[in-house]
């Protein structure tokens, strides 16, 4: 017989001699699933853990805000629809594209380039299945029969559309292995279902509302797509991506864009009333935290929701057509304490609620840290340990580190906010430097208003001891206003704001809303 520690080290030997005597290879950190959600002309001050005063109380993303990171100091990349999406896909300022104003329409050609990075390609490169359920309002090719003298890229546009053939440079070619959504906003036309490229229904009529808040232009319509609808259509579908989609080894990410509580306002009849406002915009405020709360619900009851990233945000700040008036007479403001809405260069056009929850590694807290909307790649990026190259996510800067988590990547110093009209603002801490005489959107002093003519041709606002933007330091601080202004051009002419190679923007170099930097 062997003696038994004889009979131990040869055992031994064998073990080493076959899988060598180095430890075990560490087992590779599971990433974690994302889930972005973004709602449509929903102000700062209408989620109610972000205002004391709020008359509407958004539960679930008030229980969300309070298990993660609220960021109070978080904006969008412009103060209206088109653009900002176009940032968060990219992580590169909106003006940088062919787009220099306003929005796209229901009809317009794809504005993302073939060769341009998004978010839902790098997770796609970095072994995510990914998913866009919603509004998608960054065109896409739609088949033209003819085309009416408009152009398709104004809203009132009505041409005529092959249905039986698929979309062209959709949401499918920009990153997303399952897709599904309409082309423009909810009172755009063509209201048309596409899923996977492909309309779901060829239109056999047209509708259209004309009441007050609940309005949407006349346009083809099919039968499976009912305006009331879209937002619960649109929840179902994500939800049973998550449910399908959960516990694989192929974690996901979901990017669901909301079309509310955007126009048409449309609160099912579930939640008319709901709010207590005697105005329809807050019940369907409502309806987006019960979104909210659904998304929520799945990632528990599929057991991911510790390691979900899940975050909530909106796309600027609130429409008028939410009547400020008569929201005031309830003591609610969606602005919170922040001049002008959505569409303008002031604050309560682009600050918006910013929520990032992430149970598994981060802890509850708030953070005053300048955050904007091109920041998703980025931060996504440093979550994954990837490095972002030159050629893509020009503006985008990682938080990581102001979530509690160690990251080499600088924070954002600066920020450049964008009106409906081309115009331009320069954030670098305490002051913003606005490089237009009015709102540059809807809010008074409009653009081109007799107003404007007896303004000064600039403003500058210390928004720590300002924060309504009230007290005009242009011509007390020339100095400091010349600095941001060379700071800004140097931002607009590089190509990027983050370092880097020198890039290229879109489009002419030059326009109207630039005139400042000769």
């Amino acid at each position: 017989m062997v003696p038994s520690k004889i009979l131990r080290s040869i055992l031994l030997l064998m073990i080493f001699g076959t899988f060598g005597c180095s430890a075990p290879a560490p087992q590779e950190i599971q990433k974690p699933n994302i889930v972005f959600i973004l709602a449509d002309d929903m102000g700062y001050g209408d989620v109610s853990a972000f205002n004391e005063n709020s008359k509407i109380k958004t539960a679930n993303i008030d229980q969300l805000a309070h298990q993660g990171v609220m960021f109070t100091d978080a904006h969008t990349s412009s103060a209206v629809c088109t653009p900002t999406r176009y940032g968060i896909l990219t992580g590169r300022y909106n003006w940088r594209s062919t787009l220099k104003s306003g929005v796209l329409s229901g009809y317009s050609p794809a504005l993302i380039a073939p060769d341009r990075v998004t978010v839902g390609q790098f997770l796609q490169d970095n072994g995510y299945r990914t998913a866009y359920v919603g509004k998608w309002h960054l065109g896409w090719d739609w088949t033209f029969i003819d085309q009416d003298s408009l152009g398709v890229n104004s809203l009132n546009a009505r041409p005529t559309i092959d249905y039986t053939v698929p979309i062209q440079h959709g949401p499918d070619t920009r990153g997303f292995d399952y897709s599904f959504g309409f082309s423009g906003s909810l009172d755009m036309a063509p209201y048309v279902w596409v899923e996977n490229g492909r309309p779901t229904m060829t239109p056999t009529g047209e509708t259209e509302s004309k009441e007050k808040q609940a309005w949407w232009r006349k346009g083809p319509t099919s039968d499976d797509f009912e305006h009331e609808q879209v937002l619960p259509d649109i929840t179902v579908r994500t939800v049973d991506f998550i449910n399908k989609n959960a516990n694989k080894e192929q974690p996901f990410f979901v990017y669901m864009p909301l079309p509310a509580p955007h126009t048409p306002i449309l609160p099912t009849d579930e939640f008319k009333g709901k709010s207590g406002l005697d105005n329809i915009y807050g019940d369907f405020v409502l309806m987006v935290d019960w979104v909210v709360g659904e998304v929520m619900k799945a990632l528990e009851e599929q057991g991911i929701a510790d390691n979900t990233i899940l975050i909530f945000t909106t796309d600027n700040g609130c429409s008028n057509q939410a009547d400020f008036e008569q929201l005031a007479t309830k003591g609610h403001d969606p602005s919170y304490v922040f001049r002008g809405h959505k569409a303008d260069i002031f604050e309560g056009g682009h600050r918006v609620p910013y929520v990032f929850r992430w149970p598994e590694k981060v802890k509850p807290g708030k953070s005053d840290q300048l955050v904007c909307t091109t920041d998703l790649l980025a931060t996504i990026a440093d979550v994954l340990g990837v490095a972002v190259e030159d050629h893509f996510a020009e503006d985008s800067y990682s938080y990581l580190s102001s979530l509690g988590i160690e990251s080499s990547l600088p924070k954002r110093e600066s920020i450049v906010h964008h009106s409906i009209n081309g115009s331009f603002a320069y954030r670098k801490g305490a002051y913003k430097a606005i490089f237009c005489a009015g709102s540059g959107g809807w809010s008074f002093p409009r653009p081109e208003s007799d107003t404007i003519k007896s303004l000064p041709p600039f403003q500058l606002y210390n928004l720590t001891t300002d924060i309504g933007e009230e007290n005009n330091l242009y011509a007390a601080e020339p100095e400091l206003f010349e600095q941001y202004r060379s700071e800004l051009a140097g931002i607009v002419s590089n190509g990027r704001s983050t370092a880097g190679a020198v890039q290229k923007n879109d489009g002419p170099e030059t326009w109207p809303q630039l005139s400042w930097m000769k």
